[in-house]
């Protein structure tokens, strides 16, 4: 799209019809020491070709696939999307939809969105779900904000292998309000230690990822017990991989009272980092303390079926101390895209590729352990895992970069306590041959 700037007389029409000299009398309103004194450090000018070439060297510096074998997964992950999902989410019904201001006049988008809840209830095991939010961070935070809403208690517990990023988007929600988030430490297998929910009736809940970041598969059933053994307390888990629930049990058959995460795996490209998919499921007793939107079937007055907005509980719609989240906008777009992804490949179709996710990294780990290197971590994963590196190898990694090939994530920055540590990930895109390659540079 085209940057179409006004003129100077578009601009001084304009003024003059709402009665201001300048641009700058339109923000009278707010306070002088608020505002800038001085013009923004701007770089000169470029024309349309100066720019896109610009941008075409900044995406350069990406080392993305295809170009690079990339074995980092993360929170984001690399997945085969089924052509029909692109060409359908292409149409321009759906392209152009936008969260529904007048939702009864927009019955299509409200079907797709109820299909698209109606498919995570399934995956996840609950009751209900949301139309979606804004990606799996704010989920998280929405999900604790919410447990305390229910049980009026002022303190959350959230693993400290819940995907560092989410964490501080947790810390920033947080920060203004006087709520307090303990952190749960990491145990020797690669879980989350619970030795620190003695004291389970002050808490609103406990978080836990599971996979967790470092890739293991944590012990649900163990902490819905502990858990649980509040009655008030809730149990939120959270995910950044909705895949391996093809193959794991799923939160809500684990006694998970909130269910939330990112769902970008399921038919929505990386495209750099964004846009994501904030999915969110819950008990039917808690619906009413969801955020954002709900989307429900009713029968109008000639007995069709139709689509309504049943709940949508937000400051513009209700009275604003009783709105349940700021949230503004479904990612309608995304959570189509996840609906067709779910839709296409249907209940047989995630459990085989979850387990040829599952089989793809196990024999990557496999490869590496024979190899002579460091699974500091026994407990099953998914398709991502922990390997320790020699100390040396920095060196390596960037001779492998230079070979087009991206061999993991250090969790140094993260996690300081495990230096040396990577994490790798191998989905259904990863070749064998791929994976042999990897362990053959690394070891030579």
């Amino acid at each position: 799209m085209r940057y179409l700037p006004h003129t100077q007389e578009d601009i001084a029409d304009m003024l003059k019809t709402i009665g201001v000299d300048s641009l700058n009398d339109l923000f009278t309103t707010i306070p002088e020491d608020c505002r800038r004194k001085t013009d923004l450090k701007l770089p000169k000018a470029k024309t349309e070709w100066e720019l896109n070439h610009h941008m075409s060297g900044l995406a350069a510096q990406m080392a993305v696939c295809p170009d690079y074998t990339v074995f980092i997964g993360a929170g984001s992950y690399d997945h085969y999307i089924p052509e029909v999902v692109k060409q359908l989410l292409s149409r321009s019904e759906f392209y152009t939809a936008y969260t529904p201001y007048q939702p009864e006049m927009s019955q299509g988008t409200l079907q797709a969105i109820y299909e698209y809840q109606t498919l995570t209830t399934r995956l996840l095991g609950l009751d209900v779900a949301n139309a979606s939010m804004y990606d799996g961070a704010s989920s998280l935070a929405e999900a604790l904000l919410m447990s305390i809403r229910i049980t009026r208690r002022k303190k959350v517990a959230i693993s400290r292998l819940i995907h560092p990023l989410y964490r501080q988007v947790v810390r920033t929600y947080f920060a203004p309000t006087g709520f307090e988030v303990v952190e749960l430490p990491v145990s020797d297998s690669g879980q989350t230690d619970m030795t620190g929910l003695e004291d389970m009736e002050t808490f609103a809940c406990v978080a836990v990822q599971s996979p967790n970041y470092f890739g293991c598969i944590e012990n649900l059933a163990a902490f819905e017990e502990k858990i649980h053994s509040d009655s008030k307390t809730l149990f939120i888990v959270s995910f950044t991989e909705p895949l391996a629930y093809g193959v794991l049990k799923n939160p809500g058959s684990l006694g998970a009272d909130i269910a939330c995460g990112e769902g970008q795996s399921l038919g929505i490209p990386r495209s750099f980092g964004g846009p994501g998919l904030g999915m969110f499921a819950a008990k039917k007793g808690y619906m009413r303390n969801m955020p954002g939107r709900l989307v429900g079937q009713t029968l109008d007055i000639e007995g069709k079926r139709g689509f309504v907005l049943t709940l949508s509980t937000r400051e513009q719609h209700i009275r604003r101390e009783k709105a349940t989240s700021n949230i503004c906008s479904n990612q309608g777009l995304c959570a189509t895209a996840a609906a067709m992804y779910m839709a296409t490949l249907g209940g047989t179709g995630i459990r085989k590729l979850a387990a040829l996710n599952h089989d793809k990294a196990a024999y990557l780990q496999g490869l590496l352990k024979n190899a002579g290197f460091e699974i500091p971590f026994d407990t099953p994963v998914f398709n991502e895992f922990v390997v320790k590196f020699p100390k040396d190898f920095k060196k390596t990694y960037t001779n492998l970069l230079s070979k087009k090939i991206v061999p993991g994530l250090s969790l140094t920055p993260d996690y300081p306590e495990f230096p040396d540590h990577y994490l790798l990930c191998a989905t259904e895109t990863m070749d064998k041959a791929d994976m042999d390659l990897l362990v053959k540079e690394v070891t030579s």
